[in-house]
């Protein structure tokens, strides 16, 4: 089989790859599959991120952001990742932060680094789908990915820059309103947060 063509036919469609669906796509044994993506990888054409999922580089539009919820279906990208886009937190993380109620994991690829926190079902809400040019991921809303910042931090004991943090990019009475659903330790860490904003302004 000619595997130049088959990935360069794959990358009309996609930035990644799937073992297991290429070989049902060309009635091949899985493993035939993943020697010779082991052979591309070792080429530079395709890159191994997980269990079955390769990056192909023969597209040169891929994002980090496709995989987020082909590694864990139940995430959406959150924390600092969410916070720089609307300029919440000026310092742009040089990773994929997100947050799932699956297992915590950090993928690593030249291409990407994604990282999983973990958190509770019941404050698994507060995201939305958006569309990159060839797939969908969820994405915190930045009222909520402001509270899975403060609480995961707190959390996992680490410290948080909340002096760092502009609130002119968030809806107020909206981060109140969702911080009523987190524990109480970060609701008052949200409201001294307004309190010092509005001294502030």
């Amino acid at each position: 089989m000619n595997w130049t063509s088959i990935l360069a036919g794959e990358a009309r469609l996609s930035t990644l790859l799937r073992s297991d669906e290429l070989a049902r796509r060309y009635n091949l044994s899985e493993i035939v599959v993943r020697n010779a993506l082991r052979r591309y990888a070792n080429r530079g054409l395709v890159e191994h991120v997980a269990n079955k999922v390769y990056i192909n580089r023969l597209n040169q539009y891929f994002s980090p952001r496709e995989l987020v919820n082909v590694l864990r279906p139940d995430s959406y990208v959150s924390l600092e990742s969410a916070l720089v886009e609307p300029g919440i937190i000026t310092q742009s993380p040089s990773r994929l932060t997100c947050v799932t109620i699956g297992y915590p994991k950090t993928f690593r690829t030249p291409s990407a680094t994604i990282v999983y926190r973990k958190i509770t079902k019941n404050l698994f809400w507060g995201f939305e789908e958006r569309s990159t040019r060839f797939g969908k991921y969820r994405i915190a809303e930045p009222e909520k990915a402001l509270l899975d910042w403060v609480y995961l931090n707190r959390q996992e004991g680490l410290p948080t820059p909340l002096d760092e943090v502009n609130l002119r990019f968030v809806d107020l009475k909206k981060l109140r309103q969702y911080s009523e659903r987190f524990p109480a330790t970060v609701r008052e860490a949200v409201k001294q947060l307004i309190v010092d904003h509005s001294s502030a302004a």
